[in-house]
């Protein structure tokens, strides 16, 4: 089997704490040919500290490297589209975080530079890779919860400055982030992969701050603007089922599960950041709630090194990506139109879309 090489861009926090220590399951499928960042000595440590042979901060020369498959672009939101486009251009299978970029038309020219070059595009959050989603999806298509009429899910990071982050928080409060975009996308991407596509959104939001002062790390003592609302709720029509959506900057945590689903005989709620968390299942009207555990790699929190592997599997298989661009765009589609509804203060009604959910067992190596 060949081995895939790959450019990690990006070696901020999510790459060091979810995907670098993680990469060593994907030993003999997959290697770490390059690391690019823009700071040197920080894309220096990290190539020393997992003994990846080279590194760079000049992300242009890194996906034209002779060395590189494929790149695995982990950068702030406002520079997914660059890099992305880029590493396609060059011909290099890509995995971007999310969001796949920051409007419709971008996804959509890197959907088609991806499609053009038969390329694996594969994007996160791969949520319905996580073995929780996987074993939710094969409940729901069973029927033993019956139609599923309402849901319930929530992204909440907590309010800034954060405990233990250290880099530089400001893309995430900036025009282009915020918490629909950021947060958001982990439930929507779960209830339309589960549920199907959004017919219709409503929206409200606010912003709690104007900004706030970085109090540990790097970017101590920094003042971060906060240029987007820092508050959101959504109610999305899913064929049948009524979902709200909550996704914020602004308050503490909730200790309920991220995400649950009510049927007209049962239901079932389940976390999408903690693989290492049993689903909560009422399977019938008279039953008792019971504890299902789901069999996991990764010891705790969010398994997105799962979303690396699944690129692997669709570069050499050239099957079709469950984290697909059609589902991220999809859900642009219904962020965008929850900023519609805010701004214009109504119920919007959502463009009939191509996109269909694929399993979340098809193209995934057992």
């Amino acid at each position: 089997m060949t081995v895939l090489r790959v450019a990690v861009i990006g070696v901020g926090d999510v790459a060091q704490r979810d995907y670098l220590p993680e990469f060593k399951r994907l030993a003999g499928r997959a290697e770490i040919a390059v690391v690019c960042g823009q700071g040197p000595e920080r894309v220096r440590a990290v190539a020393e500290r997992y003994a990846v042979p080279r590194w760079s901060t000049d992300f242009r020369s890194v996906v034209a490297a002779d060395d590189v498959d494929a790149v695995i672009n982990l950068t702030p939101i406002p520079m997914h589209h660059e890099i992305s486009l880029a590493a396609l251009r060059a011909g290099r299978h890509v995995y971007s975080e999310k969001p796949i970029a920051s409007s419709i038309r971008q996804a959509q020219e890197l959907r088609a530079v991806a499609g053009e070059r038969n390329l694996a595009f594969v994007c996160a959050p791969s949520v319905m890779l996580f073995p929780q989603v996987r074993a939710v999806s094969a409940i729901v298509a069973s029927g033993q919860l019956g139609g599923i009429l309402a849901a319930r899910a929530h992204a909440i990071a907590g309010p800034p400055p954060w405990a233990g982050y250290d880099s530089d928080p400001t893309p995430f409060f900036g025009a282009q982030g915020g918490p629909l975009i950021d947060m958001a996308v982990y439930p929507l991407h779960a209830l339309t992969g589960l549920l199907g596509p959004a017919a219709s959104v409503s929206a409200l939001a606010s912003r709690a701050r104007d900004g706030f002062d970085v109090t540990d790390g790097p970017y101590r003592g920094a003042r971060v603007p906060v240029m987007s609302d820092d508050t959101w709720q959504l109610l999305v029509r899913i064929g049948a089922c009524l979902a709200s959506v909550e996704a914020n900057f602004s308050t503490a945590p909730s200790p309920a599960p991220e995400c649950e689903l009510r049927g007209e005989r049962g239901a079932i709620a389940f976390t999408l950041l903690d693989v290492s968390a049993p689903i909560s299942l009422l399977s019938g009207p008279a039953a008792d709630w019971v504890e299902v555990p789901v069999e996991h790699e990764r010891e705790s929190g969010p398994d997105h090194i799962l979303g690396i592997e699944h690129l692997v599997d669709c570069a050499t298989s050239g099957e079709r990506p469950v984290a697909s661009a059609d589902h991220a765009i999809h859900v642009l589609e219904i962020i965008e139109a929850a900023r519609r509804s805010v701004s214009e203060e109504k119920t919007i009604t959502m463009r009939r879309s191509d996109w269909t959910p694929t399993s979340g067992a098809e193209g995934i190596r057992s």
